[in-house]
């Protein structure tokens, strides 16, 4: 199945940042150092409420903005989804928790907009490829119900994602882990307890999102041990999710355009969408 979007119409807003007199942990004012969403708005004819917060790759150190960042949120509205493509705050300059803190920030400014922005605040997914898979994976294993005496309206609200898609992602700082992602996170000698703390198939807990995942086996960037001990993760604490695995493809590969073979990941991921209520289950 070949992915295409003949035609549609290029919706996306102006960036958004995501704290208005500057982010917290801040270096400097450059735009590397404001962290941004940018909002693809599901066609009013076709939109089911849903919305997805997604987060490109890019091993910490680049964004892949395009492969899976505006594709991605193309292809999610033509399923009638809105999406939000995240840029958040890169190593070697900024290291944990600052991307940590943009996802949630992210994810709490399009629940606290939700209404403004035509979307159901209880179904808000988090897609997150490779290196975005791990921040995906952070979040997913480390958010919090916000905190009702903040200052900040926005800080108020859950940065729990409702669902998780996690593709070819990053999961873990031990033996299996992306060399480049973890000195970029952690830096050059991180401890111990670091390693663990960002190891996210550790830090599963039945409270996590169901979780939908995709590796390929022969994935010579990020090993296919990270999803496989995700997975393992979620079944002991018994969190739902479904999990397609590949014999053959490489890193990277997005929505696979040219590749029908890894391009029906993105079919499935949809009928697990509607499995969960983001859309209309596709009679075939």
């Amino acid at each position: 199945m070949l992915i295409a979007f003949v035609g549609q119409a290029d919706a996306q807003s102006a960036p958004i940042p995501l704290w208005e007199n500057g982010a917290p942990n801040a270096i400097g004012k450059e735009p590397q150092d404001i962290p941004t969403i940018t909002a693809f708005p599901a066609p009013k004819e076709t939109a089911t409420g849903a919305a997805v917060l997604v987060l490109p790759g890019g091993g910490y150190a680049r964004l892949s903005d395009v492969k899976e960042g505006s594709d991605v949120a193309k292809w999610l509205n033509s399923l009638g989804i809105s999406a939000f493509v995240l840029k958040y705050r890169l190593g070697p300059r900024y290291n944990q928790p600052v991307p940590l803190l943009d996802a949630a920030r992210a994810m709490r400014t399009v629940r606290y907009r939700a209404k403004e922005w035509n979307i159901d605040a209880t179904r808000i997914a988090i897609l997150g490829f490779s290196a975005g898979g791990h921040l995906a994976s952070t979040l997913g294993t480390k958010f919090d119900a916000g905190k009702p005496d903040a200052k900040d309206e926005i800080d108020k609200v859950s940065s729990r994602p409702d669902l998780m898609v996690l593709l070819y992602p990053v999961i873990t700082m031990g033996e299996f882990t992306h060399a480049g992602s973890k000195k970029n996170l952690l830096g050059d000698n991180p401890t111990p307890e670091l390693i663990k703390l960002y190891s996210n198939d550790l830090q599963v807990t039945k409270e996590t999102p169901p979780t939908f995942l995709m590796h390929t086996m022969t994935d010579a960037g990020v090993p296919v041990e990270n999803s496989m001990s995700f997975a393992a993760a979620l079944r002991k604490n018994g969190v739902p999710f479904e999990f397609h695995l590949y014999e053959q493809g490489p890193h990277g590969v997005g929505l696979a355009p040219t590749n029908p073979y890894l391009a029906s990941w993105a079919a499935r991921c949809a009928d697990w969408l509607a499995l969960h209520g983001f859309m209309k289950m596709q009679v075939k």
